[in-house]
């Protein structure tokens, strides 16, 4: 059976911090891949300063064209929005009977995961990797925290933000060191993120 780590997010950009992380879970656990799952509408997320899903798409792309076990994914473009994970498990479940699929997330959705649709049956059903992040907020533990398929892994700490990225950009401001050099080159000279 072929184990897949799925990573969610806008990538609005995918920057260097999203490779390092990924890579490192290929490295240190037993996934055989990891997807990177492009989400056209994040329900906790502002849409307004969202780049349309097939550019955030070829940016993905042209990033891990060098990593042949990190792949992209539109499966969410022909769900319905906004997108809840449970919905796309359930449907890559259907797709894909001979993969077993876990969840990539930071320590940070980790805390909001109750707020999550389905949330209970999704910890009760699929393992979770939890990366670290920096917090504001002191207490670590979750009510989930020591769930049996809950794996914390000491993965190096990228404070990275997209956030952060686009707002450089809108300021004309260098951002070639945190973008993978081909997603660079895709937002030079484009009026993305301006």
């Amino acid at each position: 059976m072929k184990k897949v780590g799925l990573f969610f997010g806008s990538f609005n950009p995918i920057h260097i911090g999203h490779l390092i992380l990924a890579n490192y879970i290929l490295e240190n656990s037993d996934m055989n891949e990891v997807w990177f799952v492009v989400s056209p509408q994040n329900p906790f997320k502002d849409k307004k300063t969202l780049l349309n899903d097939h550019n955030r798409l070829d940016m993905v792309e042209l990033a891990l064209k060098n990593y042949p076990n990190i792949k992209a994914s539109n499966v969410e473009f022909s769900l319905p929005k906004p997108s809840y994970t449970i919905d796309t498990l359930a449907y890559l479940n259907e797709k894909y009977p001979k993969y077993s699929f876990s969840l990539i997330m930071g320590e940070d959705n980790l805390k909001s995961l109750h707020k999550w649709k389905n949330a209970d049956y999704l910890i009760k059903n699929y393992h979770i990797i939890v990366y670290p992040r920096v917090s504001e907020d002191e207490t670590k533990s979750t009510e989930y925290q020591q769930h049996e398929n809950i794996s914390l892994i000491k993965a190096p700490i990228i404070e990275l933000s997209a956030t952060e990225i686009r707002n450089m950009i809108k300021e004309n401001k260098n951002v070639r060191p945190m973008l993978p050099p081909e997603v660079f080159e895709y937002l030079d000279g484009s009026s993305f993120y301006k």
